[in-house]
């Protein structure tokens, strides 16, 4: 009798195993399409960025809070099919948005650690304000070096001895606000006033070698409108 009732329930045991098993199943892959394909943690915000264009593969996305004791920033890159998983953020109101290459910074998006999180990326209307957010190496690189004391190979080495305090090619290195002064020669001779302080620093034995041979280095953008 034992023996029949065990033959009785295993098949039952077996169905109800089954059964859950397609339940959590389903449930997961609700949960993975509701969150553009992304699985989650409680401290993970992630999901889909897509723009006009489609997905989005290869954008950043850009996790931003002044809720902690000093603002924190945590950027990840998007798939091939543009889905992001921003992880381990400590708990706190986070603002997210989208930049990339062809893009403009979306809106930023109030979101909190486990948060399914879809994004829009914004299509740049034309190249100009698509520049905008390009890294300072890209737009260091269209300096045109004038012949001078220094080779242009040389103003390349010398010039990496600033990388560690400064972001050459910034915004606030390569422009100059408008009608700031009468010419753009006197624009750029106050702008670099500060290069010549650093150099006289050297002469008297202040800054290394390296230090001031890249500040002596003068330079002249091709590109001062973009």
């Amino acid at each position: 009798m034992e023996a029949h009732m065990k033959r009785a329930l295993n098949p039952r045991l077996g169905v109800l195993v089954v059964a859950g098993a397609l339940v959590i199943s389903f449930n997961w892959v609700a949960a993975q399409q509701r969150g553009g394909g992304v699985a989650i943690d409680a401290d993970d915000i992630g999901g889909l960025v897509s723009s006009a264009k489609g997905p989005e593969a290869g954008v950043w996305v850009i996790a931003e809070t002044t809720d902690l004791p000093t603002k924190f920033a945590r950027m990840v890159v998007t798939d091939d099919q543009g889905r992001y998983v921003v992880p381990d953020l400590p708990p706190a109101n986070y603002q997210v948005f989208v930049r990339g290459y062809g893009l403009v910074d979306s809106p930023r998006v109030t979101a909190k650690p486990g948060q399914q999180l879809d994004l829009k990326g914004v299509v740049a209307p034309d190249g100009r304000a698509a520049a905008q957010i390009y890294p300072a190496d890209y737009w260091l690189s269209l300096l045109e070096i004038p012949k001078g004391e220094h080779s242009p190979g040389e103003f390349a080495l010398d010039t990496k001895a600033c990388f560690s305090c400064h972001q050459v090619g910034t915004k606030a290195t390569r422009e100059i606000p408008k009608g700031s002064l009468p010419s753009m020669l006197e624009a750029w001779d106050r702008h670099t006033a500060g290069v010549r302080r650093l150099d006289r620093a050297h002469r008297r034995g202040r800054l290394s070698g390296s230090a001031a041979a890249s500040h002596r280095c003068r330079t002249q953008p091709r590109h001062l409108d973009v």
